[in-house]
């Protein structure tokens, strides 16, 4: 029997264990995925929470619904992965599993320690995140009661998790204290390393425009190197200081220690692999999907879905000694919600930048690219459902992995 064995039940682990547990004989392999929690989030609804839109039973719901029948679920810490002896050490009762091809889903992760005075005795206060649930959740209880002042959203570090979550919840706040009848107690900051509102050109300047247009400051180029919380400063490299009331931070993001504690990992414990095909750079047996990867690209749900996509196919042919023929392109798209009911959705890849256009259907939509519009935010909503029902289970979605032109003018 050959075995199969995935790190990782989040999205690109839950999805290629149930596209894989389908194609594979249970004559000939085992597969077996391996995580540390019982519970899967939904993590694009933890935006939401902080608001009062979403609440617990939204974005949570125990991992072992996703996992298919014939695949062995395993709860436990993964202590070492030992590629030369194709095999991974587990807390659980101290054992081994051995394989024949690896695959690494262990994602990227909030990583408050990493930037001097942000999670000390202002964490939670004065300080807060909203990508964890316990993030997101704390945060919602605080903006309860806030009265207002200078609230500043800031990105520690490249890459993170869901790039247009920061300026999707700037937006929301916006219209959260709008709603609360308060925006004029508010003043909004965004701070950013990136030279704009997004990495890319045409995007950054439509989301440049959105903020100026809600009265949203943007400090761009700040590569923040601590936190001063008795100050209540945010600093950057060069001791540039943007002052904070209420300071929400997207913190530094790493992959999982594990990573680095095999040696498989860049300095931020991203696996490297080809951008293409997902294959380590350094073992040919070895794979990395999803928020584990080292990719030129989105650290999003849709690269997850995109990348497993093309990964199946590639896989199959791998197996049997055949080259891998099919090639991510990189392909990403996101709805950024952007307040009011409103929305703006985006489609790219490695080398083609966002566009205006109609999604998914040329002229039809009924999705419109680079343009705020309701049906947009309804598409935002829309994808909570299609999340657990169908793209978690690794069911066919109706868009196509690669991206494409068809529908886009420049």
């Amino acid at each position: 029997m050959k075995k199969l064995l995935i790190l990782g039940s989040g999205t690109a682990g839950t999805m290629v264990a149930n596209k894989l547990s389908h194609i594979l004989s249970r004559e000939e392999w085992t597969i077996t995925i391996v995580d540390k929690d019982e519970t899967h989030y939904y993590q694009p609804g933890f935006l939401f929470i902080p608001f009062g839109i979403y609440g617990e039973n939204d974005v949570i719901k125990p991992k072992r619904d996703f996992i298919p029948p014939g695949v062995e679920m395993i709860l436990s810490d993964i202590e070492l992965i030992e590629p030369e002896e194709n095999r991974v050490k587990i807390a659980k009762d101290d054992r081994y599993l051995y394989y024949d091809y690896l695959i690494i889903a262990t994602g990227t992760h909030p990583r408050p320690d990493e930037t001097p005075g942000l999670n000390e005795a202002e964490w939670r206060q004065s300080i807060h995140d909203f990508y964890t649930f316990d993030g997101a959740s704390a945060l919602a209880k605080k903006l309860r009661t806030w009265e207002g002042g200078h609230m500043v959203v800031n990105i520690m570090e490249l890459p993170y998790k869901c790039p247009v979550a920061p300026l999707e919840f700037i937006f929301l706040a916006d219209w959260f204290f709008h709603e609360k009848q308060m925006r004029d107690k508010v003043d909004l900051t965004l701070v950013t390393p990136l030279s704009g509102a997004f990495t890319k050109p045409r995007a950054a300047g439509l989301l440049g425009s959105t903020l100026e247009n809600k009265n949203i400051n943007l400090v761009t180029d700040f590569y923040a190197e601590r936190v001063e919380p008795d100050q209540k400063l945010l600093v950057s490299y060069d001791e540039e200081e943007v002052n904070y009331d209420l300071l929400v931070t997207v913190p530094v993001n790493m992959g999982a220690d594990v990573i680095a504690r095999s040696g498989l990992g860049d300095e931020l414990n991203h696996v490297p692999v080809d951008k293409h095909t997902f294959l380590s750079t350094k073992h040919d047996n070895i794979f990395a999907l999803g928020d584990a990867a080292a990719l030129p690209t989105s650290k999003a749900g849709s690269v997850a879905h995109f990348a497993v996509e093309v990964f199946v196919e590639n896989f199959l042919r791998y197996i049997e000694g055949l080259p891998m023929l099919e090639q991510f392109d990189g392909h990403a798209n996101c709805f950024i919600e952007s307040g009011f009911g409103k929305g703006i959705l985006i489609d790219f890849n490695y080398d083609v930048e966002p566009l205006p256009g109609k999604y998914p259907l040329p002229g039809i939509g009924p999705f419109s690219l680079l343009q705020e519009s309701e049906m947009n935010h309804w598409g935002k909503v829309m994808f909570r459902w299609m999340y657990w029902n169908i793209l978690l289970k690794g069911k066919e979605m109706p868009i196509t992995a690669q991206m494409t032109m068809a529908g886009k003018w420049s």
